[in-house]
């Protein structure tokens, strides 16, 4: 089988730089279309896919018979890569052709269908569609189901058609390409929606002082439990409403006398702007982790109490105050009584989604409140403002229909509405705070993370207003996706369990679950509700079950198998026979793709294992796969880490895979750990050319490792056992280890005394006798390094300079006693302090003296040893150096080339001087 790109070499950086890029960009991205948990990035994928599919130079010795000849054509193939991963590019329909044609030669014409069996969001699966391909996609979740097939089979069925609503083709005479047409009718549907919706809710959400409402901000309540004060008790984790300088603005609570409450008195709410009075932090409010306080009283409740509270009687609400649109700025009212009377008199649908919450599921905390059903985390006004929404989802159909479209674009158009009111629920529930610490603030929204948390202080938000979370923007942001998306090969979708539908003939893949990382099943139940109830006469047997399905849900959750042990054991079971059919039935041909979002919080002392990683690949070892490449993804925003941990690591894991042959051999533990030592350190070169990572290296080191491992049938330990995954990932760290320390032989004497030191004293001070006697055994000097600028000993101490120590505008060239040590702290520092301009400079005066290719080298070797020291801000800063090290190289390349010419002008600048 030939290999793939894939399976040698990525222009990683550039894809990663996409990756991250991608966390900034929301208009027309199809994230926007819906939320999904955990979307791997579309640069990502499209990449992968591509490498996945085409010949790597190597694989084909008839056409690039020396390595020169391959080296450039592996170039040009990742020239291609780099371009497709760009956002900019992705209609870039002679770019997407270009792709395709390189799709076509390696696979003789007839590409092979691409199956994604854990669809999810619709990454994968779309941007198969994008390059060309046929795709199938599946998923046991409705709700993924859904948002597939609105990415990849609905903009397919109705593409370059026209919009039906009345005028709007004659209005804008063009050619509409793609999904164009569909995405306009789903703005003007959806406007007609809202504006006769607005009829019946207007009403409900009144203005304040002539302006239109934003949101009304509540407090939820609980009697204070202090006998002697009895009031009703706010909880409110801030006072903040507004930050911006001059137009600060919070909450002011204060107890007056109240004879109609039992306890004489009430918490009255009025509004502050007196920056000399403002609450001290973000955390000044009545309720925190541990309890509650009483503005009335001062006593301290424990928030076991408050729970236990909440949960025999419920919690009560107060309004707290109003946001209200003003000229460009917001304007924060006090409570108004009418408001909170219009408010607290809607009554709740009686057909409101009725379904409960589950008893336990990971990442919910609501239930502990008193919150039992689904209709709980809404308000009255807010479930009677969905329920209608929902419901008109329906009455815009039979208008399609109307005005002239067929009944299957009339379920089209359907779809995207009712999406439109999905993702609203996420704005309009009793669960989103209010966001002061924004630069404009505004509504947060529930799902900023993979959970369900309780929130005390809330915001209702108004979906009639032009502000956050409004109904009018949850279309548009659906119509945008939609015109960004490029309905190129044909794609089907279905539901179906990933453990038990064929592979025949098609390539895999995918991004399954993450052992315990996320409940799907449970959060997705949020939308599912809702989306069941507008889209039920159109997807009948989809939506026919209550809740989303949930026994064969793929994920290691303790609630749903009797405890951990009962989880583990069914997620391991479970994942070995999805990869064992895909095995046995799979395309050959191909490598298949399989994602992983690294988490290693359950793991052992030194970071050495993590379950979930470890049952990942033993479930693909034990399912006959070989695995060929492992390339860290990264999808942070930005290079720069300021707080790396054991859990910082990238955030996903993308690998390649093929069936391991039926008559593979067996070593032992010991020609194993041979082997590792005598091929990891190549592979980890080409890594470290690539510029991977220093927090990555370990992670990318485990391709290599595995591929050893698994391409035999066992390795055997001296007793006869079979040597394990968690064993074989332990002697990958410990060769890996290995060679970054035999890299030291790169070093210059005193830079492996700063290596040593380091590792034993960071920048703490220690003896002199003892640095003498290490600079003994390095043959240099404690005087040579006091004189490099990198060591400080004086008065019996020697410590290492940190970078805060060294001088600014380092000059490399006219360093009498120059180190790569040096070096290397310097650029550091630059990078950190200054920027990539300075970086370059100090790099281009160091070239003419030292291996810059030792210097990043050396920066692998630092971030190793800092992060095992726990030092966080210098492993940062050296990880930050060797990723930004392509961006480093090319400002050192401009500072030689702008050298001359500034020597060039000075010149000219002093001969015209002497000839005045």
């Amino acid at each position: 089988m030939k290999r793939k790109l894939i399976e040698v070499s990525l222009p990683l950086e550039a894809i990663n730089k996409q990756a991250a890029r991608e966390k900034s960009i929301r208009h027309g991205h199809p994230s926007t279309l819906h939320l999904w948990w955990a979307r791997r990035p579309l640069a990502a994928a499209r990449a992968v896919l591509f490498a996945q599919l085409v010949d790597d130079p190597s694989a084909c010795p008839e056409e690039f018979a020396s390595e020169d000849d391959q080296r450039r054509e592996r170039e040009r193939l990742h020239e291609i890569v780099e371009r497709l991963a760009d956002w900019d590019n992705v209609r870039d329909e002679k770019l997407l052709a270009e792709a395709h044609a390189e799709i076509l030669k390696s696979t003789g014409g007839a590409p092979p269908t691409i199956l994604d069996p854990f669809a999810g969001g619709g990454t994968i699966p779309l941007e198969a569609q994008r390059l060309g391909l046929d795709v199938q996609a599946s998923d046991l979740n409705p709700v993924a189901v859904l948002i597939n097939k609105a990415l990849i089979e609905i903009p397919a069925q109705f593409r370059d058609q026209p919009p039906v609503f009345p005028g709007l083709a004659e209005a804008e005479i063009r050619n509409w390409k793609g999904a164009e047409g569909l995405a306009a009718d789903v703005r003007a549907y959806g406007q007609w929606m809202r504006d006769l919706a607005e009829e019946g809710l207007g009403p409900l959400y009144p203005q304040a002082d002539g302006k239109t409402v934003i949101a009304w901000l509540w407090a939820r309540t609980i009697t204070c439990p202090n006998p002697a004060c009895g009031v009703e008790m706010p909880l409110a984790r801030s006072w903040w409403l507004g930050k911006k300088r001059g137009k600060q603005a919070y909450v002011v609570p204060s107890v007056v006398a109240d004879q109609t409450h039992p306890s004489g008195k009430r918490v009255e709410f009025s509004i502050g702007t007196d920056s000399r009075f403002a609450p001290a932090s973000d955390k000044d409010g009545t309720v925190g982790r541990q309890g509650a306080v009483c503005v009335a009283c001062g006593s301290a409740t424990d928030l076991k109490v408050v729970r236990a509270m909440a949960a025999a009687g419920g919690l009560g609400r107060r309004l707290m105050a109003i946001v209200a649109e003003g000229d460009r700025q917001r304007v924060y009212l006090a409570p108004s009584t009418k408001h909170a009377e219009i408010a607290d008199e809607v009554a709740a649908p009686r057909d409101a989604p009725a379904a409960s919450l589950p008893d336990q599921a990971l990442g919910f905390r609501v239930q502990a409140y008193g919150f039992k059903k689904w209709a709980d985390l809404f308000t009255s006004r807010q479930l009677h403002a969905l329920v209608t929404f929902s419901d008109m989802v329906a009455l815009a159909r039979e208008k399609v229909i109307a005005d002239g479209g067929t009944a299957g674009y009339a379920d089209a158009v359907a779809t995207f509405l009712g999406f439109g009111v999905s993702k609203a629920t996420d704005y309009h529930n009793a669960l989103c705070a209010w966001r002061s610490d924004i630069k404009n603030e505004g509504i947060g929204h529930l799902f900023s993370r993979q959970a369900i948390p309780m929130v005390w202080d809330y915001c209702e938000a108004n979906p009639l207003s032009s502000s956050s979370g409004n109904m009018r923007d949850q279309w548009t942001w659906v119509a945008k996706s939609l015109e960004s998306l490029v309905p190129a090969g044909a794609g089907t979708v279905a539901q179906a369990d990933a453990a038990s539908r064929s592979y025949d003939g098609v390539v895999v893949s995918t991004d399954p679950p993450y052992y315990d990382n996320i409940d799907y099943s449970d959060l997705s139940d949020f939308f599912y509700v809702w989306l069941r109830r507008s889209l039920r006469s159109i997807y009948p047997e989809l939506l026919s079950t209550l809740l989303v399905p949930k026994d064969e849900e793929l994920v290691a959750n303790p609630f749903r198998h009797d405890g951990p042990a009962g989880a583990k054991a069914f997620f391991e079971n479970g994942f070995r026979s999805v990869f064992s059919r895909v095995c046995a039935t799979a395309d050959s041909r191909f490598p298949i793709t399989v994602y992983y979002a690294f988490k290693q919080t359950e793991s052992e002392a030194g970071g050495d294992a993590s379950t979930g990683w470890e049952t990942l690949l033993e479930g693909m070892v034990r399912s006959g796969w070989v695995i060929t490449s492992t390339w860290p993804m990264r999808s942070e925003l930005g290079n720069r880490m300021r707080s790396i941990d054991s859990n910082a690591l990238a955030s996903s894991i993308v690998l390649s895979l093929r069936p391991r042959p039926e008559d593979a051999p067996v070593i032992d533990r010991r020609g194993y750990l041979d082997l590792l030592r005598d091929e990891l350190p190549p592979a980890l070169a080409d890594l470290q050319r690539a510029a991977i990572a220093p927090v990555d290296l370990a992670q990318a080191a485990i391709g290599p490792g595995m591929a050893l491992f698994s391409r035999y049938a066992r390795v055997v330990e001296p007793a006869g056992s079979s040597v394990s995954v968690r064993e074989a990932l332990r002697l990958i760290n410990s060769v890996l280890a290995e060679v970054l320390s035999d890299q030291e032989g790169d070093f210059d004497k005193d830079t492996r005394w700063c290596v040593k030191w380091f590792e034993t004293h960071g920048f703490d001070k220690a003896a002199y006798g003892g640095a003498e006697t290490l600079a003994a055994a390095y043959n240099t000097s404690v005087a040579g390094l006091d004189r490099s600028g990198a060591v400080y000993a004086k008065a019996g101490e020697v410590r290492l300079l940190t970078t805060a120590e060294l001088p600014t505008a380092y000059r490399p060239e006219r360093d009498e006693h120059i180190t790569l040590w040096e070096i290397a702290m310097h650029l550091a520092k630059a990078l950190d302090e200054s920027g990539l301009a300075e970086a370059g400079r100090i790099l281009d005066g160091a070239s003419a003296r030292v291996d810059v290719e030792a210097v990043k080298e050396l920066a692998y070797l630092v971030f190793s040893l800092a992060e095992k020291r726990s030092m966080v801000q210098v492993a940062g800063m050296f990880n930050a150096l060797v990723t930004s090290w392509p961006e480093v190289t090319a400002a050192a390349r401009a500072h030689a080339s702008a050298a001359p010419r500034a020597t060039e002008q000075a010149m000219l600048a002093l001969d015209d001087e002497l000839g005045d």
